[in-house]
């Protein structure tokens, strides 16, 4: 059984929907209550994030059975005009690297 997320005040540097995009690159066959843990998210907020990727163009899925699986737009431009000319491919570069090293067990001497 997947805990419930512990609540957060305050802001963050990165986006809920960063999260989820980042969460999805790592593994595109994950389900939505995998993706909610992980992302400290209730499933029904990560299915609003999931619709609003899909419907702008960052994200889509196919289904096979009961398993969806996603695809990013790496080339995809994101939407804040701060960012202008960056990709999601740039993005998720940072995401994902940070998130592999910190997953990372040290080393024992």
């Amino acid at each position: 059984m997947v805990a419930v997320p512990e609540s957060h005040s305050g802001w963050t540097f990165i986006t809920s929907h960063a999260r989820v995009l980042a969460a999805i690159a790592d593994n595109p066959n994950a389900r939505i209550r995998d993706i909610a843990a992980r992302c400290r998210l209730t499933e029904r907020a990560v299915s609003r994030i999931i619709s609003d990727l899909e419907q702008d163009g960052y994200l889509s899925h196919t289904r096979d059975g009961r398993t969806n699986t996603y695809r990013i737009e790496p080339g995809k431009v994101l939407r804040h005009p701060a960012e202008a000319g960056l990709s999601v491919a740039s993005l998720l570069s940072l995401l994902v690297q940070d998130e592999t090293s910190r997953l990372r067990k040290p080393v024992a001497p």
